[in-house]
């Protein structure tokens, strides 16, 4: 899963950050995207797509990439995924992520710094930029965001279960199962559900 890394180091860049993003899918709660700066390729836990790993997986391959790396996070929350549409609201949380760490490097050459986007998403930043579909399973780097990214979100959803007690967010992270459907009829819509998205979803 180093073959961009590799690549992009052969061609002199001192920064290569991978990007990815969690929650486009889900009818409540925000997308978060991280950015992430690798300071050590060398892992005792599995660093994979997060969506191939289990909860405790990632939980604990979490501490280690934190140890390991620069990171920061983008939150778009719904009332913002709702004026602007889940792909925009998508972009703005990549770039608001890269744009945070970006800041905090110590580097004045564009050129040193590349960013590895998984998908296709077309980001509005200064510095070039990779996209690779399915990135999360080639490339490291874009493997440890979508574990931070994905870590996150579930703990601001669990936060959520909390607050707003009967939709079940603990378990299903506000993405739309039968169980998330039926305390929706029954309770309604939250303040953190999308409603834009429930709109298109229930008819």
């Amino acid at each position: 899963m180093l073959y961009y890394e590799r690549k992009l180091k052969r061609q002199g860049c001192d920064f290569i950050i991978g990007v990815d993003e969690v929650g486009r899918g889900p009818l409540a709660g925000p997308v978060v995207a991280c950015a992430v700066l690798l300071q050590s390729y060398r892992f005792k836990k599995r660093i994979d797509d997060s969506k191939k790993l289990t909860p405790h997986q990632r939980e604990d391959a979490f501490g280690e990439i934190a140890d390991k790396s620069v990171y920061a996070i983008g939150i778009i929350n719904e009332k913002i995924i709702d004026e602007l549409n889940i792909l925009n609201s998508t972009r703005l949380a990549m770039e608001n992520a890269i744009l945070s760490l970006t800041r905090r490097l110590n580097t004045k050459k564009r050129s040193n710094i590349h960013i590895l986007v998984d998908g296709n998403v077309k980001l509005n930043i200064k510095f070039p930029y990779t996209n690779i579909i399915k990135g999360d399973s080639k490339s490291k780097s874009i493997a440890s965001a979508s574990i931070l990214a994905k870590v996150l979100r579930d703990r601001i959803m669990e936060i959520y279960d909390r607050v707003y007690p009967g939709y079940g967010f603990f378990r299903h992270k506000g993405y739309p199962t039968k169980m998330h459907n039926l305390a929706i009829r029954k309770l309604g819509l939250s303040p953190i559900h999308r409603k834009t998205f429930y709109g298109a979803w229930a008819r």
